[in-house]
């Protein structure tokens, strides 16, 4: 798909008034994510927590899934399949990778994380077979919360997925002792993780992954991050927006540059949002772009996407974010080296995802089981 022009709004806020919210599916169970497969198909694939992938075809959900390995998922509260990421070569390799936490039949294994690649073949038929899946990563995961969940393939071919700290408050353990997964380079909780995928074989690390020490994992890209639920590119610039989900008090939106070298530290357990969270002090940290507190209902960030679409004209060069609580909707923009964020909608959706379509269309995902569209007033 051609990239689209960075086109930069003149104003901090768009006109609240010249859009709306229209549902384009419903019938869903507990939809987390959505996307599409840039092959020119313009197929919108939905993903529902309990462990299956729909298809938006044409406007209507086919009833038979394209994926569905829900035996092998453990759903309910922030487990279960949590995003499918398409390789950029899957108009012709057919190759895509689920995020999901694994059923164990041992009654105290919280479930592990694991990164797993399938095949369709042809790359164009609308439902994949499950027997083609190889499990590339397992992630022990310490706590059956803050598992992140998404995996996705950024501008430079690599598969990008934010893990968060393992769970339990403060990133403290058993008998509430630091943890620190958010600081330690040893592990892989708690870090933004950068690796290649290829068509067959293992995952390798990137040889250009920055480097952070003895000890340190290899596929750490960033580091400090909490809970990083949803993250995206900007897909005219490449600069990556994280949705950190915060503790007590506050909730963040970080932005990577395009051309970092990687190895930023994002702050947490030290920081959580721009404030202090727990003693100590950090060199070099990293400030969110934005941050907003939990008063009037609200409790975790929802990252969304940069508008790119054309369908509302006003909404371009704007990132859009909510409150999965709340459901309220914020837009950001840099002008003059400023940060701005304007809440500019007041919903009564539970916001578990927004998506992004092959035309940049952007979307909201409502956990009761509906898709809405950014659609013009």
């Amino acid at each position: 798909m051609p990239t689209p022009s960075p086109f930069t709004p003149t104003t901090t806020s768009p006109d609240k008034d010249s859009f709306k919210l229209a549902r384009f599916a419903d019938g869903l169970q507990s939809p987390v994510y959505a996307t599409d497969a840039q092959d020119g198909s313009g197929r919108l694939f939905i993903v529902e927590q309990i462990g299956r992938i729909r298809v938006l075809k044409n406007g209507q959900l086919l009833g038979t899934p394209f994926l569905d390995i829900h035996s092998l998922v453990v759903s309910g509260g922030e487990r279960g399949l949590l995003s499918v990421a398409f390789h950029p070569d899957f108009a012709s390799n057919g190759v895509f990778v689920v995020n999901y936490t694994r059923a164990s039949p041992n009654a105290a294994d919280v479930g592990d994380t694991v990164i797993a690649r399938y095949r369709v073949t042809p790359p164009g038929a609308d439902v994949a077979n499950p027997s083609t899946g190889q499990t590339l990563l397992t992630i022990d995961q310490p706590q059956p919360n803050h598992n992140g969940g998404l995996a996705m393939f950024g501008p430079d071919g690599m598969l990008y997925i934010g893990m968060g700290d393992g769970g339990s408050a403060g990133d403290l353990g058993a008998g509430h002792a630091p943890q620190g997964n958010g600081q330690s380079l040893g592990t892989l909780l708690g870090k933004m993780l950068r690796i290649q995928v290829g068509r067959t074989g293992p995952y390798t690390v990137p040889g250009d992954n920055p480097s952070l020490g003895a000890g340190t994992r290899p596929e750490i890209w960033a580091y400090g991050l909490r809970n990083p639920w949803r993250f995206s590119f900007d897909r005219a610039t490449g600069d990556m927006y994280i949705g950190d989900v915060g503790q007590n008090v506050w909730e963040e939106i970080d932005v990577q540059p395009a051309g970092s070298a990687g190895g930023t530290n994002y702050g947490w357990p030290v920081w959580e949002g721009a404030h202090p969270y727990r003693g100590g002090s950090l060199v070099g940290d990293t400030k969110p772009v934005a941050d907003y507190s939990h008063a009037g209902g609200n409790c975790s960030v929802t990252g969304g996407y940069v508008y790119r679409g054309t369908r509302v004209p006003s909404l371009r060069g704007f990132y859009f974010y909510g409150d999965y609580c709340s459901g309220r909707l914020w837009s950001l923009v840099q002008l003059g080296g400023q940060w701005h964020a304007s809440l500019i909608l007041d919903t009564d959706l539970l916001i578990s995802s927004f998506a992004e379509d092959e035309t940049g269309e952007l979307y909201i995902v409502d956990l009761r089981g509906s898709v809405y569209r950014f659609d013009p007033k």
